[in-house]
């Protein structure tokens, strides 16, 4: 692999810049979002919509920060929400959009009011959609109904395959014969499926064919067919044409509109996370350096995913160079990033800089411990640093008491 530097997809957008100097300067530790990076993945993600005819949606999961919302807007048709809040977050702060949402469950004294902001609700099964169907159908919403076409594409990833037996994610289709009727179909308008997580077309291709054998008597009888999210669209090596491919198909076999909802493909690449070394402890051997950063808080896809975020000057196999552990200061024995190898020996104060840390960083976190939420800032085309965020003790102590 290598060290990791400027030439790399995780770190490109800093290549006009001396980052330590640049990024050198901000209180750690903190979040910067690349706006030029997320300009360059929205103008890939509008040209696939321009070329194709599909509407492309920001799966807010992945990324939420608002304030970028306007950057966004030109290219994409909408937001797609996991619930209420979501949901009205995408109304509000992407006016004049497609809000979609996706539950796996609603509840009673919410919709109503999710009414108003969502423009298409999609079920997780047949009994809610009968539930709240009629409902959403009267308020003039399109319905939608997830699907699980038992179709497993992923490796290595169990807790985000929705197609793993047993999974609670879409109605597979012998629950689909069992409990369908006729006039619980007739308020649908669509289709919904979701099963990769940063993947690429070709694992679509092999999930399209197997939504077609189990559920390709259902679709002519749709508007709409969601592909979900998980598309890595905007990866450098992504294979756009399969997924063009993919997206007539629908388009010409069943006479859909098609939705595409990725996440991390509309912020890929486009954050960074900037922290400190405070301390260096050494044990059996190993040297660990203690971050004023945290995996568990900060960086919770490190442990939960699991996965190594990369960093500049760094590289995540052993090898020649300078091996240390990097961790977190909470009590968690766990709290730990991963071992690397660096290009230079780490001292107390230098600076640690990950990269692709726009996705499921900010709106992930959490204040275990007491730790401090990291600000947000905006870096722009010009290279200023803009502070989108004041957090403080009040953000923790707001969410425990009165």
């Amino acid at each position: 692999m290598g060290y990791q530097t400027l030439q790399d997809p995780q770190f490109a957008g800093l290549k006009n810049y001396d980052s330590q100097a640049l990024l050198g300067q901000l209180p750690t530790p903190a979040y910067v979002i690349d706006e030029e990076r997320l300009r360059e993945n929205g103008q890939v993600l509008a040209a696939l919509a321009e070329r194709t005819g599909c509407r492309v949606l920001l799966a807010q999961k992945a990324f939420s920060n608002y304030d970028f919302y306007p950057l966004l807007a030109p290219y994409l048709a909408g937001t797609e929400a996991s619930g209420l809040y979501e949901a009205r977050l995408g109304k509000e702060e992407m006016p004049g959009k497609e809000v979609h949402v996706f539950c796996g469950a609603y509840r009673a004294d919410e919709f109503e009011e999710l009414l108003q902001y969502a423009d298409h609700i999609v079920f997780n099964s047949i009994h809610q959609l009968k539930a709240f169907g009629p409902q959403g159908k009267q308020a003039g919403k399109s319905l939608g109904l997830r699907i699980n076409p038992q179709c497993s594409t992923q490796e290595g990833h169990a807790i985000y395959d929705p197609c793993a037996p047993g999974s609670r994610m879409g109605v597979t289709r012998d629950v689909w014969d069992k409990e369908m009727d006729e006039a619980t179909l007739a308020l649908l308008d669509g289709l919904h499926f979701h099963t990769l997580c940063e993947q690429n077309s070709d694992d679509l291709k092999t999930t399209l064919a197997a939504v077609e054998e189990k559920f390709g008597d259902i679709l002519p009888r749709m508007k709409w067919l969601n592909m979900g999210g998980g598309h890595h669209i905007t990866r450098p090596d992504y294979d756009l044409n399969t997924l063009e491919v993919c997206i007539r198909h629908a388009q010409q076999a069943w006479g859909v509109t098609v939705y595409l909802e990725p996440g991390e493909a509309v912020a890929l690449n486009a954050g960074y996370f900037v922290s400190r070394v405070l301390d260096i402890v050494e044990n059996s051997g190993t040297k660990i350096a203690i971050l004023d950063a945290s995996a568990a808080c900060h960086m919770p896809d490190v442990l939960e995913m699991p996965y190594q975020p990369p960093i500049l000057g760094a590289d995540t196999e052993a090898g020649e160079g300078y091996p240390f552990r990097l961790a977190g200061p909470t009590c968690l024995a766990g709290d730990v990033v991963g071992d690397y190898s660096f290009a230079r020996e780490l001292h107390v104060g230098d600076l640690v800089l990950f990269g692709d840390m726009a996705i499921y960083t900010t709106c992930k976190n959490n204040t275990f411990n007491g730790m401090p939420l990291p600000d947000i800032w905006k870096l722009d085309r010009a290279g200023n640093l803009t502070r989108l965020t004041q957090f403080g003790y009040p953000d923790f102590k707001m969410r425990l008491g009165r």
